[in-house]
């Protein structure tokens, strides 16, 4: 391997909205997300997030006439 041109490998914690810490390896220091796997629908089985999202977006489009 070439010297001097390789990023700077860490040792990280990723650290979600939800509280959740991961361990990861990574390029940068602190890595903060909104969403994880532990927090996210899809992987959780909780859809009622989804469904007052879709909510809310019906109501700005029946709010405003883009129907």
């Amino acid at each position: 391997m070439k010297k001097n041109i390789h990023p700077k490998y860490y040792r990280t914690t990723v650290r979600c909205a939800c509280g959740n810490e991961i361990e990861v390896g990574s390029t940068k220091e602190n890595i903060r997300v909104e969403i994880c796997s532990k927090c996210h629908p899809f992987y959780t089985g909780n859809r009622g997030a989804v469904v007052t999202k879709r909510g809310r977006v019906d109501k700005f489009k029946k709010k405003y006439g883009l129907d």
